[in-house]
């Protein structure tokens, strides 16, 4: 019979539930995103995004045992996101996820978010009948994280087995996480909030026009493996300040969000050529600086399959940069959906397989820890 386990994820600003059978098959998956409630703030807003939690995590929960088609008593145990994150929004999930488990009787078992995010990678893997090759080096990349993991496990394939998995990590970013950069960009253009999703559009768009700026590569002493998107970001800044002639449509896009006008054929018309070149090529850095610092850490390690995952990992020219370049090293590289690679439940109950299955469970004393370390 299989293990069914009910994942709750609140690390942020999604409040969502699934219920995942033996740690592959997704038997509800369910997300109630607080977009709009932050996007005139330009980004999460902590207390706000508790608030919300409270307010959505009941409903949620109910609305994937209904998908699913179970009762909570059904469940076999309960994973709950430990960290990292925001601490008041991981107490939500963790409180939530205690009462349900001493309730009801069943395990609880405290998972890691960035673990989430590997596991997602999994299920996106099994569903297409694909099986990545460990040891493995993974990207997480998002708003909040940008760090690189070699993956491994002992014994058979830990997506057939759902063997606990072990990590080692190879870099991370000094200052801000790449999600993160792109929404700062995003807001300094006028551009709105999540800036990822619309600057990756605009980039698209921007196919034969010419370059106003040209950005290198980042150059890191110390820890080659290691990211920064800080300088890149300032380097868009001073570019905007001393060239005037952006100001005037930067304020048409402000006045445009202003009247509720996001989408992205609404802020096309209001993109000039330059505009669109300066974002094609912010992008083409990031791009570039993820892809190369991934593939480097590869081949440093004799590995034979890249995991990519995160918010960012839905970005288009990111997959297909990975993709071309993965394939002439002779790499396979495995994304999760876009659905999967955003922040959800159904990772979270996948990663708690796994714990499961090794007894790593909690009691009633668990703590949110919003530091929590991967490796």
């Amino acid at each position: 019979m299989s293990t069914r386990i009910l994942g709750i994820e609140s690390s942020c600003d999604e409040t969502a539930a699934a219920v995942v059978a033996d740690g592959r098959e997704i038997l509800s998956s369910v997300v109630a995103s607080q977009i709009d409630i932050h996007r005139k703030y330009g980004g999460v807003v902590p207390e706000l995004a508790s608030r919300e939690h409270l307010r959505q995590i009941v409903p949620v929960v109910r609305e994937a045992l209904m998908q699913a088609g179970m009762k909570l008593s059904d469940v076999d145990a309960i994973g709950v996101t430990q960290g990292p994150g925001l601490v008041g929004a991981l107490l939500v999930g963790i409180t939530y996820g205690k009462t349900l488990a001493q309730a009801l009787g069943k395990p609880l078992v405290p998972v890691n978010h960035l673990e989430g995010h590997v596991h997602a990678v999994f299920l996106e893997a099994h569903k297409a009948g694909r099986a990545a090759r460990l040891p493995a080096v993974c990207l997480i990349v998002s708003g909040g994280h940008t760090v690189l993991y070699e993956v491994k496990t002992e014994g058979a394939n830990a997506q057939e087995t759902g063997a606990k998995l072990n990590y080692r990590k190879l870099g991370q970013t000094r200052d801000d996480a790449a999600g993160e950069a792109y929404d700062k960009v995003a807001k300094l253009l006028g551009l709105g909030y999540p800036g990822g999703p619309i600057l990756d559009r605009l980039a698209a768009a921007a196919s034969g026009t010419s370059a106003p700026v040209k950005f290198g590569v980042t150059k890191m002493k110390g820890n080659a493996l290691d990211f920064s998107f800080s300088g890149l970001k300032t380097a868009v800044l001073y570019h905007v300040r001393e060239n005037g002639e952006y100001g005037e449509e930067i304020r048409k896009r402000e006045e445009a969000l202003a009247h509720g006008e996001r989408k992205f054929e609404q802020l096309l018309p209001l993109c000039s050529p330059k505009t669109l070149g300066l974002v094609r090529e912010f992008q083409n850095a990031v791009v570039r600086d993820l892809v190369e610092r991934t593939l480097n850490a590869a081949e440093q390690l004799s590995s034979e399959s890249i995991l990519v995952s995160g918010g960012v990992a839905a970005n288009s020219q990111l997959r297909a940069a990975f993709e071309e370049r993965a394939k002439a090293a002779g790499l396979e590289v495995f994304f999760p959906s876009r659905a999967l690679s955003t922040d959800n439940a159904a990772m979270i109950a996948a990663a708690a397989y796994s714990r499961f299955r090794a007894g790593i469970l909690a009691d009633t004393s668990l703590n949110a820890d919003p530091s929590l370390a991967l490796a």
